[in-house]
């Protein structure tokens, strides 16, 4: 995923593509404007650019108690500055405003991603202890400037001016997007309804930053500790010596520990045979913070989900998702319903074959029970390795870590845009597993600066993500700084880092990311890179985990371990089969959790404030769940709400946006196919989707930007085969051409 900087509400005042307020009527005469203040001087570590190549942070020279006086520093700035645009007596025009607004907030910034890298990424009680004190803050930061009247006047004053002007196509884009944020941010409510807006997202800050510390701390907490090691049959010894490692590092030597990671399913079990202790495992995950293991958030996010309903209904909105996706690609929640519920059907009956399968497998081996969560994996591998020959533990033998990244996401780069990667060892970094890398384009000059941090650690949320450290930039001249995080296992001291296939392909998604961020070429950091719709910015990286099965890319990276063989043919064809297999829990859980996601966020006020109870919750949920059609006790959402992070540990996040994960699978899969039809993995075929997707950031319709690179609208049809699924009904807003095949169209058209 692509990682949000900060809360929403404080971003949109250091990115300042959402300043809001206020009706344009009550903007002041030039002879009424109060003289602008100074801008203060700033001090400190932040107060300018690094010097270092790039801009990239000096984590050697920055300490905590850094932080807080770069935010007030960072703030008390930009209030000045945003005090002079509003004082100007000149008439308001596109630079004086727009850009002048663009250009504010810069020490803000830096501190801003620098502190909320290592609040995901390495956090201490320190930093935590700040983050919730300068969340709130920051959102009323952010509201100061967003609910400031005359700033809005101006603003507004040039935008109906926009008829006359004379601008490139990414100055009208950054002033059309500068006013619609400022408006859905509270432009046009009275006053009394700006001050609840204030209000709200204050608690929101708070109540956000929270629950993702309390996930954090539950899944810590939820680590399951063992005594006999004889439980622990099936595992491999290197995961049961980095299990030791972890119950020692936990106070109980001698013990085994097993991390908990951020889905539902957990990695360990499919290889315990143990089915007691995978029960114990499985229900930890599945149960923490909901007051079973460790923090209960469930009062957290229900008061966040009423916060959110009475927001929007201060807009004239029905509920948080029509006021969430005014700018979605997908347009309104409705054809983002319609898209996952055509695929309901056939999803359904997909699980309960699976199911079925499974079921025999248990028979056949003399099990006396059914399948339960548990057990899936466990007995879906065995499935798998008997019709595809498929062993797991095999095959990650063939995926050393640093080879994956090298000589496979590194290679399908250089063979698809001309990139090069020049390992570092002068740049800090923040943690000791991190690397660094020179990104070098096609023409050998240097592009960016690649961070790669791979591994789980208690000191990190769960998940996998990417965000910057500096944003590309014309307008600055800046170059981007991006990183990856992932959370992938560490091998004991003295074995081999080898991943599964599933960390494989996270490592082409998030990369995918960061190849979006590396080719922005905006003028602008508001509209550079990944700064796109929910339903649009994970469309990259999903396209870029294509290349991690292509047989000359695999050839190149996946080399066994010990032997430096070649993964064998007959393995990536295996792979490539099984592709489809096991849709039913991949494909529903991510579904499941999508439409939890909408429900919480299709609530009325009323109906979202009667939710104040746990059980209440319990309850919402599990109607919700049941509401699918599909079969939710014997395949939970991905995420349950009380760890779904996702939409509830951000103010705005992937809230009523989960589904995005879907929608840009349709891009995706589409997108799979033409580059299939058209030569695969090739110089031309990279250059063209570079040119038409990659490095166009927000400036443009998302719509018009695939029919740019495809040369038509979106086919569904490609991830329904892709998924296994067959569906004869149309995708939302879709037509159906003479042959029958669903096509999506723009729903605004």
């Amino acid at each position: 995923m692509k990682a949000p900087l900060l809360a929403a509400t404080a971003f949109a005042a250091l990115t300042l593509a959402g300043c809001a307020t206020v009706p344009a009527e009550r903007m002041a005469s030039a002879e009424a404007l109060p003289a602008a203040p100074a801008i203060p001087e700033a001090t400190g570590y932040f107060a300018e650019d690094s010097s270092l190549p790039f801009h990239a942070p000096d984590f050697t020279s920055i300490a905590e108690a850094d932080y807080v006086p770069a935010f007030e520093q960072g703030m008390a700035i930009q209030r000045a500055e945003v005090a002079a645009i509003t004082a100007n007596p000149e008439a308001p025009g596109f630079d004086n405003t727009i850009v002048a607004l663009e250009k504010s907030g810069r020490l803000l910034g830096r501190v801003s991603r620098v502190f909320y890298a290592l609040a995901g990424a390495n956090t201490t009680d320190g930093l935590d202890a700040i983050d919730e004190r300068m969340s709130p803050r920051l959102a009323a930061h952010s509201d100061a400037i967003n609910l400031d009247p005359a700033l809005f006047a101006r603003v507004k004053a040039v935008y109906d001016n926009r008829a006359g002007m004379t601008m490139t196509p990414e100055d009208a884009r950054l002033l059309e997007r500068t006013y619609e944020e400022m408006v859905h941010a509270g432009a046009m409510l009275t006053p009394e309804q700006r001050e609840r807006v204030k209000a709200i997202n204050t608690e929101l800050s708070t109540l956000t930053t929270k629950f993702g510390q309390d996930v954090r701390e539950a899944t810590v907490a939820g680590a399951v500790f063992v005594t006999d090691k004889a439980e622990l049959k099936g595992m491999s010894e290197a995961d049961i010596a980095s299990a030791a490692k972890l119950a020692a590092e936990k106070g109980k030597p001698g013990q085994w520990a097993i991390a908990l990671q951020n889905t539902t399913q957990q990695p360990a079990l499919p290889s315990l045979e143990n089915r007691a202790l995978r029960e114990r495992l499985f229900n930890a995950s599945l149960h923490r913070a909901d007051g079973q293991i460790g923090a209960d958030t469930r009062l957290l996010l229900a008061r966040i989900a009423a916060l959110r309903a009475e927001k929007a209904s201060l807009f004239g909105n029905p509920d948080w998702a029509t006021y969430a996706m005014w700018d979605r690609m997908a347009k309104t929640p409705r054809t983002a319903l319609d898209f996952m519920n055509r695929m309901v059907p056939a999803l359904a009956a997909t699980q309960r074959g699976d199911a079925a399968a499974l079921n025999a497998q248990i028979k056949k081996e003399g099990g006396k029970f059914t399948v339960k969560p548990w057990d899936w994996y466990r007995y879906a591998n065995k499935v798998k390795a008997e019709r595809y020959q498929i062993d797991e533990d095999k095959m990650m033998e063939y995926f050393p870590i640093q080879k994956v990244l090298e000589d496979g996401v590194f290679y399908a780069a250089n063979q698809l845009y001309g990139l090069s990667f020049k390992r570092r060892t002068d740049i800090p970094v923040y943690h000791p597993d991190v690397s660094t890398y020179t990104v070098l384009d096609r023409d050998g000059s240097e592009l960016g600066l690649f961070y790669f941090d791979p591994y789980q650690r208690p000191s990190k949320r769960g998940g996998a993500w990417m965000s910057n450290f500096v944003e590309q930039s014309h307008l600055w001249g800046n170059k981007p700084v991006i990183y990856n995080v992932l959370n992938i296992p560490k091998a004991a001291e003295g074995s081999p880092q080898l991943v599964s296939f599933d960390n494989v392909n996270t490592m082409f998604h998030e990369f995918g990311h960061a190849l979006h961020g590396f080719f922005a070429s905006q003028k602008y950091e508001s509209l550079s890179g990944t700064a796109t719709a929910r339903d649009f910015v994970e469309y990259p990286s999903q396209v870029n985990e294509m290349w991690a099965t292509d047989p000359r890319v695999l050839a190149n990276y996946a080399r066994h371990y010990k032997t430096g063989a070649t993964i064998p043919t007959s393995m990536i064809d295996k792979i490539e089969a099984a592709g489809k297999f096991n849709q039913g829990y991949d494909f529903g859980e991510t579904v499941e959790a999508a439409l939890l996601d909408m429900k919480w966020h299709a609530l009325t006020p009323q109906a979202a404030a009667a939710i104040d109870t746990p059980a209440e919750v319990d309850s919402f949920e599990a109607k919700a769940l049941g509401e699918t059609g599909l079969e939710v006790v014997l395949i939970p959402p991905r995420y349950r709400s009380t760890y779904f992070n996702h939409i509830f540990s951000d103010p705005e996040g992937y809230s009523a946006g989960y589904y995005s994960y879907l929608w840009t699978q349709m891009l995706d899969q589409d997108s799979r196919k033409w580059f299939r039809d058209n030569g695969g993995l090739t110089r031309a075929n990279g250059d063209h989707y570079r040119a038409t997707v990659l490095s166009r950031g927000g400036t443009m319709d998302y719509f018009e930007m695939f029919r740019n690179f495809a040369g038509r609208d979106p086919d569904i049809g490609p991830l329904l085969e892709a998924r296994g699924l067959t569906c004869g009904t149309a995708a939302p807003g879709a037509t159906t051409d003479d042959g029958g095949a669903a096509k999506t169209t723009d729903p605004a058209k």
